[in-house]
């Protein structure tokens, strides 16, 4: 194991070596938090997969390819489908806005007063996803070094917040631009030949498996359904995903950047699936769909590949948390603790804008490792985030972007209502019962629909401003949210 310690002991090194770098650049809010609104299509395109494509997306989809078949692409395939539906229709919208989070649109479109309840939703959501990415480090941690589930925790953990606290954005995006070359080489180069050759080709893989393993649609209509809800809408919404828009450089970047990085997430369905088939062909009795990944890669792999693609699980899992921790950080410290703090944008100094953000990061890092060391259920962690995002934020932010009558008030009622609807009924059904988010999200249409159309339209002036901003008229935002009609 000598040679695979040493690949993936560089790989750490280097992504540290990178946030040392990428300190050097970040000296303003937008270049630590946007990385200067910059990015070209290939680093956009590379870095915007890096971060949708996690561990779920890895182990989890390999996980569900043993257990289902072909069809066990699904869950990531609807993440890919959402990914194309925000470059294609909205992410050139979003651009153009010049935000730096879900909640400053949401103020943006209704005149105020809507980002610090939207905010502590968002907030919860990008915790619970940065929770979930963190936890995985004690899968693979653990088929390296036989490490302490606790201890590889702090240390996975420990190295994205290291790198993450140092460079910003910008640190995250060389990292995660690694990540994306590492992963596409790891799983889709070698993982996916070797196994299906292992495994002794398609051929021998139908022979040896129920037909059921390569119906397309054999996880079940109503389990693809829920995977349309909770992942493609949640692609639309996600202050993860949004941030990494507001880094195209242009319109342009946005769209066709993004629509590359839409396809190659489904690419990388169907190869996880795959994988997960040919697992099931070669270990046929594991004690759980999860461990098909570090199977496969520990008995089948050789010398030197393995630790390659075990680095590539690697770089799945410190992409998604270092995006998640980055828009925690930012939510909490924009949306939530300026607010509450009554600070006022044009107050403040740029370099302690990059010092206030640099500290959340810390300090959300450390809530992290906390919470993740404490959970063990990954799957109920990421639907709890999933179903609090799409329950309480997809109808308000949708209507604003969609429909001129929304109000205000209207989108208040739909983030409380929802998110409500959704907590109680995950404690009456179960976390992992598809009936919270099914109601949770009709009962924040509902709110937004009544509410929006009982209240007064919204400020011609306000729209006038989000109509301007649409346009990428105006740079910046303004000091002030411009109030809402009385």
């Amino acid at each position: 194991m000598a040679v695979d310690y040493t690949v993936i002991v560089v790989y750490l090194v280097g992504m540290l070596a990178m946030g040392w770098w990428g300190m050097r650049r970040a000296k303003s809010k937008s270049e630590f938090l946007v990385a200067g609104r910059r990015l070209g299509p290939a680093m956009y395109s590379g870095t915007m997969a890096a971060i949708v494509l996690g561990g779920a997306s890895t182990i989890g989809g390999v996980g569900l390819g043993y257990k289902y078949g072909l069809s066990g692409a699904w869950m990531v395939f609807t993440i890919g489908l959402g990914l194309l539906a925000l470059s294609v229709f909205f992410s050139a919208r979003i651009a153009r806005l010049k935000v730096y989070t879900v909640s400053e649109m949401l103020d943006l479109r209704y005149g105020g007063r809507a980002g610090v309840i939207s905010g502590v939703v968002m907030w919860a959501y990008t915790l619970m996803l940065a929770v979930t990415s963190t936890i995985a480090y004690a899968t693979i941690f653990d088929v390296l070094f036989d490490m302490n589930r606790t201890l590889a925790i702090v240390l996975g953990g420990s190295i994205v917040v290291a790198y993450s606290t140092l460079g910003g954005m910008w640190s995250i995006t060389l990292t995660d631009m690694v990540q994306f070359v590492v992963k596409t080489i790891g799983v889709l180069l070698l993982l996916l030949p070797i196994a299906v050759v292992k495994a002794g080709g398609f051929s021998e893989m139908k022979a040896k498996l129920p037909t059921s393993y390569f119906d397309p649609l054999g996880i079940g209509g109503e389990t693809i359904f829920t995977y349309v809800l909770i992942y493609t809408f949640g692609m639309l919404i996600g202050q993860d995903i949004w941030q990494r828009v507001f880094t195209a450089r242009d319109d342009r970047t946005a769209k066709w950047g993004g629509t590359v990085a839409g396809t190659y997430c489904l690419v990388y369905a169907v190869a996880g699936a795959v994988i997960g088939t040919a697992a099931k062909v070669l270990y046929p009795k594991l004690s759980s769909p999860d461990d098909a990944f570090a199977t496969i890669v520990k008995d089948e792999l050789p010398i030197g590949v393995r630790g390659l693609v075990l680095a590539a699980a690697l770089a799945a899992v410190m992409s998604t948390s270092s995006g998640a921790l980055i828009a925690c950080a930012t939510v909490a410290n924009n949306d939530i603790w300026s607010r509450l703090r009554g600070l006022v944008r044009s107050g403040e100094e740029e370099h302690d804008e990059v010092k206030g953000n640099r500290v959340f990061i810390l300090i959300m890092g450390l809530a992290v490792i906390g919470t993740a060391i404490a959970l063990n259920n990954v799957v109920e962690a990421l639907t709890v985030a999933y179903n609090l995002l799409v329950g309480g934020l997809l109808v308000p932010i949708l209507g604003g972007l969609l429909w001129k009558r929304g109000t205000v008030q209207g989108a208040l009622a739909s983030v409380i209502v929802g998110g409500t609807a959704v907590i109680g009924l995950m404690a009456g059904y179960g976390i992992l019962a598809n009936e919270p988010v099914y109601y949770g999200l009709l009962a924040s249409l509902a709110a937004y629909l009544v509410v929006s159309l009982a209240t007064k339209p919204t400020d011609e002036r306000v729209l006038a401003v989000w109509r301007d901003r649409l346009a990428g008229k105006s740079p910046e935002l303004p000091s002030e949210p411009v109030p809402a009609h009385q």
